[in-house]
């Protein structure tokens, strides 16, 4: 098999894994804290989960620059097993939290030595043909969505079969697995001699940089939107499927699928629209999936029966399926050269802005347009980034062909 090839399945594992182990906990956060912390004022409870499930986000935020510009210096594989096993041994302590202060610690410790994602899409894209580079996009992204979605409904099937504090052991154990599989299979071409002879920018000076190219920029809104659009609603749908369902009778599994379903059918979808946009073009694919997914919000805010909401969100899945591998092809495209890495740090910063500001943004505006409202709004949001791309991008594009 050909090494990029094995760099691509390893590192697909592993970013599953790691979107999984930030994820999976908002089904029982917060009955760990009331079960096994000792908490029992639910209104103290509300306020700390929130509080324990952004701190790991918070900290990715500061800190994702920052490793994207250190491996840029010193290689993509050295800074992936460096979040690797850091995460794996933070992630079993957090089985061993007695106080909630200990687990929000620990989150806010995890999200700083955060980094597996934008290093493994950096190293992706450095050892990858060009001619497959879509392929492997949309493969290596298919992993952390579906780690992003599915984490949830993994956390609260585990917790009803080992309990809380086994979940944090088992993922951290397999957090190992995946980083010692990293360490022996995954190869990169780095010259470390080469790149410290080159002139380091600093972070700000590289974000500035960055900020100059108005198709980065563009890019970066797509990464944040696509965070919303999948965050904002996700603590609402429970009580939409309770709506919409009419009784108790397996309300807890119907809300877990209609949650998880996106992430099915982004995992299934990225690879192929990935594969697509190598024949066809990355701009094009983005440009279509934007407009795709802004259409398939409107049939979420007037779905009358839960499978009616199934069926909007399964489409919806297919449709962001072909954002992130596009995202991640174009980024490529148009970084210079030498600021990869530091470039895919910033875009992975603005995907935990996504997650951070997603929920509470969704919360605060469904208070005052419902949850339907929230789908409409989601959905013109995307409707306007897909002109920004079509002007930043599509639009460029044919004008130098012209």
């Amino acid at each position: 098999m050909e090494q990029w090839k094995k760099n691509l399945i390893v590192l697909w594992f592993g970013q599953f894994l790691v979107m999984a182990g930030m994820t999976m906990i908002i089904p029982f956060l917060t009955l760990y804290l009331q079960f096994e912390l000792g908490l029992s004022d639910s209104r103290e409870i509300g306020i700390l989960a929130g509080v324990i499930f952004a701190g790991n986000f918070v900290t990715s935020f500061i800190f994702q620059p920052i490793w994207g510009k250190l491996a840029d210096r010193y290689g993509r594989k050295m800074m992936l097993l460096r979040s690797g096993f850091g995460m794996a041994i933070v992630m079993v302590l957090m089985g061993f939290a007695t106080s909630p202060w200990h687990l929000l610690f620990l989150r806010m410790l995890n999200g700083t030595i955060s980094g597996f994602n934008p290093a493994s899409i950096a190293l992706i894209s450095a050892t990858t043909p060009k001619e497959r580079m879509g392929f492997a996009m949309g493969s290596i992204q298919s992993g952390a969505i579906a780690g992003t979605i599915l984490g949830p409904l993994i956390g609260g099937l585990l917790a009803d079969a080992v309990g809380y504090r086994p979940i944090f052991y088992l993922t951290g154990s397999l957090l190992f697995v995946a980083s010692l599989l990293a360490l022996f299979v995954v190869k990169e071409s780095f010259d470390i001699a080469k790149a410290a002879a080159k002139a380091q920018d600093s972070i700000m000076e590289g974000l500035r940089r960055v900020a100059r190219i108005p198709q980065l920029m563009a890019l970066f809104c797509v990464t944040l939107l696509i965070q919303f659009a999948n965050m904002s609603p996700m603590t609402l749908i429970p009580l939409y499927v309770q709506q919409l369902h009419g009784s108790a009778e397996n309300l807890a599994f119907l809300a877990g699928f209609v949650g998880s379903v996106t992430g099915l059918s982004n995992m299934f979808a990225s690879p192929l629209l990935g594969k697509l946009s190598d024949r066809i073009g990355a701009e094009r694919v983005l440009a279509v999936s934007l407009v795709g997914a802004a259409l398939a919000f409107i049939p979420q805010a007037m779905a009358d029966t839960v499978w009616q909401l199934l069926l909007a969100r399964f489409g919806l899945g297919l449709f962001l399926g072909g954002l992130i591998p596009a995202v991640n092809s174009l980024i490529r495209k148009y970084t210079p050269d030498g600021m990869e890495s530091r470039a895919y740090s910033f875009n992975s910063s603005t995907l935990s802005l996504g997650n951070m500001i997603g929920p509470i943004a969704g919360g605060a505006l469904s208070g005052y347009i419902g949850i339907h409202g929230l789908f409409l709004v989601s959905g013109a949001l995307m409707l306007l980034n897909g002109i920004w791309v079509w002007q930043t991008l599509l639009r460029r594009r044919t004008g130098l062909r012209g």
